[in-house]
C-alpha cells in the first residue's frame, strides 16, 4: 500500500541509532528511547497560502531529519512503523 501525506505533512521512517549503553550497562529494548532521527519517505504537496497557491516544502523524499521526542503520530502500515508529522515539527535536515 502506498501512502501520500496531505498538505504540509511528511511521512517518516525512524532510523535506529545503534545499541545504547550507559556506563557499560546495556539498556533493554523496553527502556530504550525511540530514535529522534528518521528518513523522509513521502511528502505532501505543501500548504496553501491565502491566494490558494501551494508553498513547497523544504524537506524532500530521502532527506535524513531530526525531530522532537514527541513529534508526529505513529502509524503502522503493512507491518512497518512510520510517523506522520507536519513539516514545522522537523528540527533539522542532516546534510552529508
Amino acid at each position: 500500500m502506498a501512502l501520500r501525506p496531505l498538505h504540509d505533512r511528511i511521512l517518516v521512517e525512524r532510523i535506529d541509532e545503534g545499541e545504547q549503553k550507559v556506563g557499560g550497562i546495556i539498556i533493554p529494548d523496553t527502556a530504550k528511547e525511540k530514535p529522534q532521527q528518521g528518513k523522509v519517505v513521502g511528502v505532501g504537496a505543501g500548504k496553501a497560502d491565502k491566494d490558494g497557491k501551494r508553498i513547497a516544502l523544504d524537506v524532500k523524499t530521502g532527506d535524513i531529519i531530526l525531530f522532537g521526542k514527541y513529534s508526529g503520530q505513529e502509524i503502522k502500515v503493512d507491518g512497518s512503523e512510520y510517523l506522520i508529522m507536519r513539516e514545522d515539527e522537523v528540527l533539522a535536515v542532516i546534510e552529508k
